[in-house]
């Protein structure tokens, strides 16, 4: 039997997408493992996590990690140098593995050597890419900033210039392990993604596939709208907006474009009562009283029913991402027959059919996000997964992808 490990920092949230590919895996009869740094609800005897040495390496890499980030532009959003990290060839799951994906493994558990040790056992190792940090000398999304098309230097993240340029640093790290190992294939589930990959130094004439995530639609299902009203107690009567983020005031996405989109539709004179469903988050005063609607905040949804049913209680669902990769939220809320209206940028037009499942807005336009949700609502539209994110579909791609790199 074909054995496959997922070494990923978290199996919730950020997580989630690693743990549907591992459970579609065993669904098919592969043995497929984690290894994870975090703990979670979906804890199984297939999912290991790292023991205390890992947690105190974690915690060295982050203060290191703060003292290089201290004069770091923020409006960028996240960038990362690991300095320590976890051997992963220690575990028996590791080593006894055919292939290796590599997931979202930053934020103090994997380090590039630990990326060469995995190396160099001889296995595939396949890089499933879910930001660029894969790609560039740091930042986890560019921007507007193609340096790492010929070389990370001078970076736009760093304030001031110090006496190392850690961008061009890390950059030159990832050529030289890159470099030295054929055994690394790299994974994007977007297709702008996979264009950005095919245009950085790194990356360019090495192994690139395009794969979506992957969506359960047994759990992602449409359910009646009054009955998930009830459960989450709102009123059946509302139009209801909802928007998630993990950081809803990350730089990422979008929220000064949401809220003007908002006040916009209020300004417009919106008939009926409105409701905007926050979640990824608690209740936050500044956010409640800069929503221009009653507002509920559903705090951070850890099990997918409670998700399911926030999808199923919406008319339309937002996500104003200014930079995203490829945001499973979209397909999640597709599933369950709610539209989605997004900026036209990274992964979102893959998965939204303008004016059929959903609008694409102009991006960073407040005026035509505000456009989208009223289309969404005036037309009833209603959501739907496009045929190409098939669960079989893409598992069927991830086979032939390790088929392939086995032979």
């Amino acid at each position: 039997m074909l054995k496959v490990v997922h070494i990923q920092k978290e199996v919730f949230s950020t997580g989630r997408a690693p743990l549907r590919l591992h459970n579609a895996f065993l669904e098919r009869g592969y043995d497929s493992r984690i290894l994870s740094f975090e703990f979670d609800v979906n804890l199984t005897e297939r999912i290991t996590l790292v023991g205390r040495k890992s947690r105190i390496k974690s915690r060295l890499d982050l203060s290191t990690q703060s003292i290089i980030r201290r004069n770091l532009n923020w409006q960028f959003g996240l960038y990362s140098y690991p300095i320590f990290g976890t051997d992963a060839t220690r575990y028996e799951m590791v080593r006894q593995a055919d292939v290796i994906y590599l997931h979202w493994v930053q934020g103090g558990f994997l380090n590039l050597s630990s990326y060469e040790k995995l190396a160099r056992l001889n296995k595939p190792v396949i890089v499933f890419m879910h930001d660029m940090w894969t790609i560039t000398g740091g930042c986890h999304h560019s921007f507007s900033c193609d340096k790492y098309h010929k070389g990370c230097f001078d970076c736009q993240m760093f304030r001031k210039k110090g006496l190392i340029d850690w961008a061009s640093r890390e950059f030159r790290k990832k050529q030289k392990l890159y470099g030295s190992h054929g055994n690394f294939y790299f994974v994007s589930p977007s297709k702008w993604l996979y264009g950005c990959a095919g245009q950085s130094f790194l990356t360019k004439g090495k192994p690139i596939y395009h794969i979506p995530n992957i969506v359960d639609i047994r759990i992602f299902k449409k359910i009646d709208k009054k009955f998930a009203r009830e459960m989450l107690n709102l009123d059946q009567n509302d139009t209801i907006i909802a928007f998630g983020a993990f950081a809803v005031k990350s730089v990422y996405k979008g929220w000064p474009e949401l809220i003007n989109a908002l006040n916009i539709l209020r300004s417009s004179g919106m008939k009926k009562e409105v409701t905007v469903l926050v979640f990824g988050g608690g209740y936050n005063q500044e956010i409640a009283d800069a929503i221009p609607f009653k507002t509920k905040f559903m705090g951070f949804l850890k099990d997918e029913f409670s998700t399911v049913l926030v999808y199923n209680a919406a008319d339309v669902f937002v996500t104003p991402s200014l930079a995203d990769n490829f945001p499973t939220t979209v397909l999640e809320s597709q599933s369950c027959g709610t539209p989605v209206v997004g900026f036209n940028v990274g992964g979102i037009p893959d998965m939204i059919k303008h004016l059929d499942n959903g609008y694409l807005a102009k991006y960073r336009d407040p005026d035509d996000l505000a456009e989208g949700i009223k289309y969404c609502l005036e037309k009833k539209l209603n959501g739907r997964l496009l045929p190409e994110f098939e669960k079989n579909i893409l598992l069927d791609k991830h086979i032939s992808l390790i088929n392939s790199v086995l032979k």
